[in-house]
């Protein structure tokens, strides 16, 4: 994920008035956007599976379900977590669950800033090299998928196939949205169709990337910026 890319939010609470304080801050913090504000744990599980979010904002002590079953529940996912509550001795739980923050209730904006530059730091970087990963779901499955691993990814109509060194994964994904997360430091679009890891390519001949048996074409209007940055 590049700097410049919003940082999709979910707040998950079972009370009206926290939610309508944490969506003023987020509607209040540069670089953040609200995707989703909700009481239903369901509801915001699902956005979260389908990969809708990168910052979930959860109440760890709600009726239906403890924030603690939530994060176990969305461990494969790249959606990072901030604990919400008026509970300090949950804190714990959360920080050995990876949590960017615990804010304890009543929060205020200034505490929130703390956060969000913590949330900005680990998502921006989460993706920003190489030793990152991206999540890639599937008809059935959502893969954790290394950046390293990346060999290239090629457009095919709706979809995106991405050809890594253990094989093929397809995902229903635009190459626009792709430019976005991906870092440019790794990665580079060199077609309409093609994006290229950096770290992968193996040499260029006549106007084509090759990466092991894979010869990519060059687009013309990708041209001068190949050039620029490979040298050719």
């Amino acid at each position: 994920m590049i700097n410049n890319k919003l940082i999709k939010c979910i707040i998950l609470d079972d009370e009206h008035p926290a939610i309508r304080l944490l969506a003023s801050y987020v509607a209040d913090t540069p670089g953040f956007v609200l995707a989703l504000k909700t009481t239903e744990p369901t509801e915001a599980l699902k956005a979260v599976l389908n990969g809708n979010a990168d910052l979930l904002f959860l109440d760890i002590q709600m009726p239906e379900i403890r924030g603690i079953e939530i994060m176990e529940l969305i461990k494969e996912t790249a959606t990072k977590v901030i604990i919400t509550s008026a509970y300090p001795e949950y804190a714990v739980d959360g920080f050995n669950n990876d949590v960017i923050d615990y804010l304890l209730k009543p929060i205020t904006f200034d505490r929130f800033l703390i956060a969000a530059e913590k949330a900005k730091e680990r998502i921006h970087n989460s993706l920003g090299s190489c030793s990152g990963h991206l999540m890639l779901r599937t008809e059935h499955r959502l893969h954790k998928t290394d950046l390293s691993s990346i060999l290239y990814i090629e457009a095919l109509g709706d979809y995106l196939i991405f050809f890594t060194a253990s094989g093929k994964i397809i995902t229903l994904e635009t190459m626009k949205n792709m430019e976005l997360l991906l870092s440019p430091e790794h990665f580079l679009r060199i077609h309409r169709s093609f994006i290229v890891n950096l770290n992968c390519i193996d040499y260029l001949e006549k106007g084509k990337i090759v990466i092991g048996k894979k010869r990519l074409p060059i687009g013309e209007t990708y041209k001068v910026k190949v050039r620029t940055l490979l040298g050719y």
